[in-house]
C-alpha cells in the first residue's frame, strides 16, 4: 500500500515538474492587451497601451514599489520602467542616457526636450540611434520614483508606430501612492 501511495505521489510530482513547464512553453509570450483601460506598470503608475499592442509577459513585472512593462507593436519595443529614485529630473535623464550609450553602438542624438503627460507629469525626452535601429526615450520624476520610457525598432517600423506610442506615453499617470 505504501509503495502504491509513493508511486502516486512521485507521478504527481513528475506531472507538475514536467507538465507545468510544458504548459507554460505552450502559452504565447505576447498577449493582447486592452487599449481602452489603463495598464498598471507598478508603484501607482499606469498607461493606456497603444492600439495594436501586445504585452510581453516574460518582461513585465508590476509591483507595489516598482515595475516594468514591455509592449510590442510588431517589431517595435515600448518599455516603461518605474523605480524608486530620490534625485531630480536632470539626474534621472543623465542616468538613462548613460545606460543607453553604455550599449555598444548606441548613441544619443539631438537635444532633450521637455514633454508633458495628460496626467500632469513633466519630463525630458530625446532620441538615440544604433546600427539599423532608432529609438526614443523619455524620463519623468515624481513621488520618489523615476519613470523611464524607451522605444526601439528598425527605422521603418519605428516610423510607422511612433505616433501611436507617443500618444500612449502621454497617458502616463501616477496616482500618488507611496512607493
Amino acid at each position: 500500500m505504501n509503495l502504491l501511495g509513493s508511486l502516486g505521489v512521485a507521478a504527481a510530482l513528475a506531472g507538475l515538474a514536467y507538465g507545468l513547464p510544458a504548459i507554460d512553453r505552450a502559452l504565447p509570450d505576447q498577449r493582447p492587451v486592452r487599449t481602452d483601460e489603463p495598464y498598471p506598470v507598478g508603484a501607482g503608475v499606469s498607461v493606456l497601451p497603444p492600439p495594436g499592442a501586445t504585452v510581453d509577459v516574460t518582461a513585465t513585472r508590476p509591483r507595489n514599489d516598482q515595475g516594468t512593462v514591455l509592449f510590442r507593436l510588431g517589431r517595435v519595443r515600448y518599455a516603461i520602467v518605474v523605480r524608486p529614485f530620490d534625485g531630480d529630473l536632470p539626474t534621472a535623464a543623465e542616468r538613462l542616457r548613460q545606460r543607453i550609450t553604455g550599449t555598444a553602438g548606441y548613441q544619443v542624438t539631438g537635444v532633450q526636450l521637455t514633454v508633458h503627460t495628460a496626467g500632469g507629469l513633466t519630463g525630458l525626452q530625446g532620441g538615440y540611434t544604433a546600427p539599423g535601429r532608432g529609438g526614443r526615450y523619455a524620463v519623468f520624476v515624481t513621488g520618489g520614483l523615476t519613470i523611464e520610457v524607451t522605444i526601439a525598432g528598425a527605422d521603418l517600423d519605428l516610423g510607422r508606430t511612433l505616433p501611436q506610442i507617443e500618444a500612449s506615453a502621454r497617458t502616463l499617470r501616477y496616482d500618488g501612492a507611496a512607493p
